[in-house]
This record gives structure tokens, sequence and C-alpha cells, in this order.
């Protein structure tokens, strides 16, 4: 793969300025990579790809626009300097469950509660189906980066090809790390059936009290297997596109006649810009 051995220079090893660089002069091949390195055989490497991918992913997502309507809540979250008071129960879960993997305690284990704006659940749908040609493991991971940043705790992460499989679902707590390090394990496969994927986002919606629920598709919309999936869209509180600039034609089509929001993006380096666009008025 071009530019992998500049990245990884040697067995089980990344080199981490030269990361910084590429995000600086390339940043869609740069994420690529990294998201690819993440499966390598080299399983070192593979481990060090997934903690600096989930790094990256995050720090690039820390801008994104929160939800800041609606009540107060308490939400439990990661860790962040000030960012509240530990959740004891929530750090004790984590720390056991680190002991008992034999690993170090990670910052994602430790917990903290604040109060935040929540009046928003988020329903993430990634098309992982053979019709999303390309690299496109890179941009659904810095999407789910970016609805966790959106709605720290509300908010659920769907793959769909034939079937739909929840990285994340609305009643879990999972951190932003692991909800990453699953998406990036996505690899594209089989038929797409968006009728089965709008439903699951309803239905996963459906658990949360928020009084505002979106779904946002990160899709070509190019629905390979029947279903009135055109009802399934209008049934949604409130649906937003988001579709390859090099194949958009359905997704246009979709957006048009539901009644949806939708834009398009070139790479992952545009995902937060994406979001803004067709989620902000």
């Amino acid at each position: 793969m071009d530019g992998f051995s500049e990245l990884s220079p040697d067995i089980g090893e990344i080199d981490e300025q030269a990361v910084s660089e590429g995000l600086e002069e390339d940043p869609d091949t740069t994420l690529d990579l990294v998201a690819a390195m993440t499966a390598a055989t080299d399983v070192k490497l593979q481990r060090l790809a997934r903690k600096l991918a989930a790094r990256i992913f995050l720090d690039l997502t820390q801008h994104a626009r929160p939800d800041t309507s609606g009540p107060s809540r308490l939400v439990s979250s990661p860790y962040r300097p000030d960012a509240g008071d530990l959740d004891l129960d929530r750090t004790i879960e984590g720390v056991v469950e680190a002991r008992a993997e034999r690993r170090a305690i990670e910052a994602d284990d430790i917990r903290v509660l604040s109060w935040a704006k929540a009046s928003t659940a988020w329903c993430l749908l990634v098309d992982a189906s053979g019709s999303m040609h390309g690299k496109p493991t890179a941009t659904a991971s810095l999407a789910a980066a970016a609805v966790a940043a959106r709605a720290p705790g509300d908010y659920a992460v769907l793959s769909f090809s034939n079937r739909v499989v929840a990285a994340k679902s609305m009643w879990e707590h999972r951190s932003p790390t692991d909800v990453i390090d699953r998406v990036l394990a996505l690899k594209g496969h089989g038929t797409t059936d968006l009728q089965a994927a709008l439903n699951a986002a309803h239905e996963q919606l459906q658990r949360s009290n928020a009084k505002r629920r979106v779904v946002v598709l990160l899709s070509d919309c190019r629905a390979t297997e029947p279903g009135d999936f055109m009802s399934a869209a209008k049934s949604l509180d409130k649906l937003v596109i988001i579709s390859p600039d090099e194949d958009s034609a359905a997704a246009e089509e979709l957006a048009n006649e539901a009644g949806a929001r939708w834009t398009t993006l070139a790479g992952p380096s545009d995902v937060v810009g994406a979001f803004n666009r067709v989620l902000d008025n």
C-alpha cells in the first residue's frame, strides 16, 4: 500500500512524526492508511494503530458542535480535566474490567459526571455493504466520533449491509474509543438493505426520551435489496444524509423525496465539516 512504509518503517512500529506530517500534507490518504493499519496481521502494529486512530479521530472531532438545547441532565463521560466529578460506580467497573483483561488502566476507564444538554438522540447508520467502494473505514470511524461528540451518551451507531449490526446500541454504555474500534473492524461486503437499516434506526431511537431524534445516514443510498425504504425514511422524525461526492445521485433522490437534508464529502477529513453543514442551520 502506497505510503504504508513511511508511516510504519519497521515491524510493529508507527512513526507518529510521519503520521503528523502526513495529516498536514495529505490528510485523507493518511487517515485511510492509519485505519488500514488497524487490520494489520502484525498484532503489535494493529494494537498501536487502534490506539493512534482513536486518538486522532477524537482530536479531529473535538470541535464538533454539541447539542446545547433542552434541559440539563447528569451524564457520564470519559475523563477530561475539569469535566466534572468522578463517577465512582462507572470508574470501578472500568478498573475491574481492565484488571480482568490484564491491561493497564486507560483514560476511558475513568468516568466523570457532569451536567449536559442532551435533548437530541442520534443514530448513525454506516453503510458497510459492497456498494460502498473505496476506503470508507476512516470516514465511518470519524463519523462515529463526531456523533459521540454531539451526544456523549444518547446515541447509537449501526452498520448495515444485508443485515444490521450494532457497534453501539442506544441502551449501551460504551466509551467513544470502544465504538471507534468496533467501526474500524468493519469490512465492506454484501448487499444493501436500506429499509432494514432505516427501520432499525427508528427502533433504536424509540428507546430514547429525547424530544428530538435524528438519523444520520452515511451511504450512497443505492439499495440492492427489495423493500419500501422510502416509506421507512419518511417515517423518521429527522433524516440527514451524507454520501460520497463521487456517488451521490441516489442519495440526492432519496433526500428530495423524503424531505431530508443531505450533503456530500470527498474524504474522511471533511467529516466534521459535513456534519456541520447538514445538521446546523
